[in-house]
């Protein structure tokens, strides 16, 4: 049945694991309205249902599974979803956003949002088909690895349509960075999530539907549709991006001089085209590959033709996975990479913090500062693959050094007592593949990002412009869109997060809607509207968009979070990078910090949203809440 909601399924989905229960709820036209869906609606309810302090590896803590309005209707631009926990990893916000073909299939499901409570006692995987869900039996499957478990589960369901979320080998051991991966190819992979459904004793969750979702106005989405669609093909980046996605980013961060090389020590590195996306495009690449619905498929399929790891095969990779197993670990031979990538995915961890806890180790013992004993007897040389794939597969399993790495890089430096100043995260997560002394407002965003070091809350790409006319267009700052730029960041990181916090909410994708500027606040609105009859304005939107943020905040300040904690390591805000274009750089963060606290309306003192602010975006219960413990 069509929901009473144009756009949405219309329910929300309990499952409890611990007594096996199961209750369904209507989605509230309030709660739509105020959140929009997916990551709005995952963090409205991690606020209000996951209370301060609860182990995230507890059974009170809630693993939340959210699309939104635009998922399943065949809008041209993908379809998405954010899962959502208390993180293991970092002990605050977990959350990470994902595309593929699940979203849609949970929408003909039934279901907006889909909530894992509690643990069960043994291993078990989730079977939701046509708003019914089945516990099964997943003893036979536990221990195995992302795609020997999804060709078993998808032999047991017998349904080649079936949308599959599942962990691995590494979830299993509660390794703290692992992942939720959609379908073998496609990670949730950030901030420990995967150890969150493991500890639930979860293998998967299986999504099969036959309903369909209905628009409020047909005939306008139709004529909107092929709006976006002539604004996407005739994009000047729709080519490289879909021969490339964003592998394409490596030569451009090379040329700019932001690579992460040799752990941030080289910004800049003399063999970047032979890890580039475009040697994979023409030497690895056999086909592209879509999210559901999608016209612009960035997604590659690769196959390793020769040599040692000849057969190897996978989806992507992306610049963050490609970046961080060559250029980040000293490493320039493309099929080794690749190996190891794919060893990464299979084994159920996220790349990106993967490559930090092997760069890490690396450059402390390059510096002698880490021994062989220390590190069960590899030697940890820039590019030394063969000690590389081994620590993936001891990562995975908790085996001897990688038992030390296998909580993160804040974690490993506290155990073993050494490296904490060249642990490179924020606030527990670490940073990605770009360095932000060529890239201020993104260091900016890194710094004060809901769930820690992340580009993806705020993506201020037009600073990459260099273009001073439409900073003081946008923020009346020309340096505000200049990346070596300090002045108007606030501005712009506060901006882009409203923005991503919205496009997000939607669950479309980010790198079409926001980076091509396909979806400006004015035709998000017009989209809205179109699909679900909600009468919302641009305005409206950027209220939606502070108010995804600012209750993040308010959940990540409950737990402890304050403004000592919004900052960068040492080596970005004291050490110049050394060569290329962005030589001589450090990143002034407390100037930035400043203007954007100032922009956001929260105590520049503590970090913490004003009363004032939290009133204003209708947050009247996080108000009380905050208050009864004591941080109002």
């Amino acid at each position: 049945m069509p929901s009473k909601l144009y756009g949405y399924a219309g329910q929300i989905l309990r499952i409890n694991l611990t007594n096996r229960k199961v209750r369904k709820e209507e989605l509230s036209k309030e709660l739509a309205i105020q959140y929009i869906g997916g990551r709005g609606f995952n963090a409205r309810r991690l606020y209000d249902e996951v209370p301060k302090g609860v182990d995230p590896l507890g059974p009170k803590n809630k693993l939340m599974i959210a699309t939104g309005p635009i998922s399943g209707t065949g809008f041209p631009i993908g379809a998405r979803l954010n899962v959502t926990a208390k993180s293991p990893q970092t002990g605050i916000l977990g959350d990470s956003n994902v595309g593929g073909h699940f979203p849609a299939e949970m929408k003909y499901a039934g279901f907006d949002q889909i909530i894992i409570e509690g643990a069960s006692d043994k291993p078990i995987y989730i079977l939701i088909s046509d708003g019914e869900v089945e516990f099964r039996d997943a003893s036979s499957i536990w221990g195995l690895t992302i795609s020997k478990a999804y060709d078993e589960i998808r032999r047991e369901v017998r349904d080649w349509k079936a949308q599959i979320a599942l962990i691995g080998p590494a979830a299993e051991n509660l390794v703290k960075f692992s992942g939720i991966f959609f379908n073998v190819h496609r990670p949730a992979a950030r901030t420990g999530l995967g150890a969150v459904m493991a500890a639930k004793k979860l293998k998967a969750i299986v999504v099969r539907g036959e309903g369909y979702i209905e628009v409020a106005e047909p005939k306008e989405f139709e004529a909107f549709v092929e709006e976006i669609e002539e604004s996407v093909y005739s994009h000047p980046q729709y080519w490289p991006r879909r021969i490339m996605g964003t592998s394409r980013i490596l030569l451009a961060a090379n040329r700019l001089g932001f690579l992460p090389g040799k752990h941030f020590t080289a910004g800049e590195v003399d063999y970047a085209y032979e890890v580039s996306g475009e040697k994979l495009a023409l030497k690895y690449n056999v086909k592209s590959r879509g999210c559901f619905s999608c016209i612009l498929p960035c997604g590659r399929f690769y196959v390793i033709g020769e040599g040692e790891f000849a057969g190897t095969y996978g989806e992507g990779p992306e610049y963050e996975a490609l970046a961080g197993l060559t250029v980040r670990i000293g490493n320039n031979d493309l099929n080794s990479a690749l190996k190891a990538i794919s060893m990464i995915n299979d084994l159920g961890m996220d790349v990106i913090s993967t490559s930090e806890v092997i760069a890490w180790a690396i450059e402390l013992y390059e510096k002698g500062q880490l021994s062989r004993n220390e590190t069960s007897g590899l030697e940890l040389n820039w590019g030394n693959m063969n000690a590389v794939l081994q620590l993936i597969e001891m990562i995975a399993y908790r085996r001897g050094f990688g038992a030390v790495l296998a909580d993160g890089v804040a974690k490993a430096a506290e155990k073993l007592g050494k490296g904490a100043e060249i642990a490179f995260h924020v606030k527990g997560l670490e940073m990605i593949q770009a360095d932000p002394r060529g890239l201020k407002g993104y260091g900016l965003g890194f710094a004060v990002a809901s769930r820690g070091a992340d580009h993806l809350r705020s993506e201020p790409f037009i600073e990459l412009s260099d273009n001073p006319e439409i900073g003081r267009k946008l923020f009346g700052e020309p340096e505000a869109t200049l990346r070596l730029g300090t002045r108007g960041k606030g501005k712009l990181v506060a901006y882009y997060e409203n923005w991503c916090a919205v496009i997000d909410a939607l669950e479309v994708c980010k790198n079409i809607a926001e980076n091509m500027e396909i979806l400006p606040f004015d035709k998000a609105a017009k989209l809205i509207n179109i699909v679900t009859g909600l009468n919302l304005s641009a305005s409206d939107l950027v209220k939606v968009g502070e108010r995804i943020v600012n209750i993040e905040r308010a959940y990540i300040v409950r737990e402890g979070i304050r403004r000592m904690d919004d900052t960068l390591p040492k080596r970005f805000l004291e050490e110049p990078i050394t060569s290329g274009p962005s030589a001589g750089n450090v990143i002034e963060l407390d100037e930035m910090l400043e203007e954007y606290y100032e922009t956001r309306n929260w105590n520049p003192k503590t970090g913490i949203p004003t009363e004032e602010k939290l009133l204003e975006l209708q947050l009247h219960d996080v108000v009380k809440d905050l208050k009864s413990h004591g941080i109002l």
